[in-house]
This record gives structure tokens, C-alpha cells and sequence, in this order.
């Protein structure tokens, strides 16, 4: 099945197209520290791109997979409307995979603490062993790091993504290892959004909605205000 995945729950945004052979190709914009992206501007592009250098069109898209975070609310909000619409206009399937899962996928082998920064000082955190969620997703302060209650198993313990990298001394007073920097296990791929909804992970249907686990700035700064 021809499937696109991508995930916008980040400030980066990556975009796959897996083939019915299983091969894929794919394509990211990785924007700079503190910066919100550009979703809107690059998703569909990228898509086109990855279409155009595997010689296929948008009507032989099977299926879309998207990432439902968690991770910035106006990212989601895009990344998802983008993939309704594109399932609706080609006549595809839709799936939604988590975002901590698929950051977990590569990681083969490993206990994988999947750790993305969520602004606001604090953390989007779970854990995954041979694909199983042993940690749901959650919001934590940095500090929590330590505290955390994980599962013994005998796989060994990683830590990944762009809130480990930047919660490194913690996590080693943790005693928990951290992937090494410039590792691509840091980074969200839309490439483990295409294999998870392939391998049939993921939800489909009334089940699929963002995973925001906290309300938007705008939101939070409107309550501030009436208080």
C-alpha cells in the first residue's frame, strides 16, 4: 500500500512516502532552536517533491499517517487538517500515530524514553519496550526526570529526542544513558509514521484527535486574563 506520512507535532517538519514495495523516501525542514516552523508552507511541498522522485501522483496515495503528538497546538492543528483533507480528496485511508511512538520506533532493541521539549519549561515524555507503551504520554518539569518510575527490563535504557539532548547532565544523575548528539534517534520520522501504520499501529476513524495533554498559550493567557 502507498502510504504519505508526516508529523508537524514538532517545530520540524518530515514528510515520507512509502512505496508498495516497502521502500521509502523521505524529506524534512529543520528549523532552528525556538522556532515554531513552517508546517503550512512545507508539508505539502515536501510531499510533492517525494512524489514527484518516486514517479508517482497524489491519486495513487493509498493512505495517509500523520503524527497527533503531542507537541504545539498550531503544528497539530495543521498537520491533521492537512491529512483529513488529503484522505478525503484522494479518496485514502487515514491513521494517526503518536508522536513519542514513532520518535520510540527506530530505537531497536532499547528501552527508548521518548523526550520532546514542549516549551513552557517542561517536557512531553513516554516510554516504549519491544514497541509497548510502558510510560504514557505526560507533561513533566525537568526536574520530574529523576523521579520517574520505569519497568526493569532487560533491554537497556535510552533516551531520545530534542528534551533529552537538552536534559543530558539530569538524565546521566538518572543513570540513564542519552543517544549521541547528532544522532538521528533524536529526531521525529515521518519514515516510523509509514512502517507503525503499515504494521497496523495506530488509530483510525472517531479515535483519531490530537494528543495536546495541555490547553493552547492562547487559551492559557485568556484565562490569565479574566482572573
Amino acid at each position: 500500500m502507498i502510504t504519505l506520512g508526516f508529523d508537524t507535532a514538532t517545530p520540524s517538519s518530515t514528510v515520507a512516502l512509502q512505496t508498495s514495495d516497502g521502500g521509502i523516501y523521505e524529506a524534512r525542514d529543520d528549523v532552528p532552536l525556538g522556532s515554531r516552523g513552517h508546517h503550512a508552507e512545507c508539508v505539502l511541498a515536501l510531499a510533492a517533491g517525494l512524489l514527484d522522485q518516486a514517479a508517482l501522483t497524489w491519486s495513487d496515495i493509498e493512505r495517509v499517517a500523520v503524527g497527533l503528538g503531542p507537541g504545539g497546538y498550531t503544528g497539530l492543528r495543521i498537520g491533521i487538517a492537512t491529512a483529513r483533507g488529503l484522505a478525503r480528496a484522494h479518496d485514502a485511508s487515514l491513521t494517526g500515530v503518536g508522536t513519542l511512538r514513532a520518535l520510540a520506533e527506530p530505537a531497536s532493541g532499547f528501552m527508548a524514553l521518548t523526550i520532546l521539549d514542549a516549551r513552557r519549561g517542561e517536557l512531553f515524555i513516554a516510554a516504549y519496550a519491544d514497541g509497548l507503551e510502558v510510560l504514557a504520554p505526560r507533561v513533566i518539569v525537568p526536574a520530574e526526570l529523576s523521579e520517574l518510575e520505569l519497568p526493569v527490563t532487560t533491554a537497556p535504557l535510552l533516551a531520545l529526542g530534542d528534551g533529552a539532548l537538552a536534559n543530558r547532565s539530569r538524565l546521566a544523575d538518572a543513570g540513564i544513558s542519552v543517544a549521541p548528539e547528532g544522532s538521528v534517534l533524536h529526531l521525529v520520522s515521518a519514515s516510523a509514521i509509514c512502517r507503525l501504520a503499515s504494521a497496523g499501529e495506530g488509530v483510525t476513524g472517531e479515535q483519531l484527535a490530537p494528543l495536546y495533554l495541555r490547553l493552547p498559550d492562547a487559551e492559557l493567557a485568556l484565562r490569565a486574563s479574566l482572573t
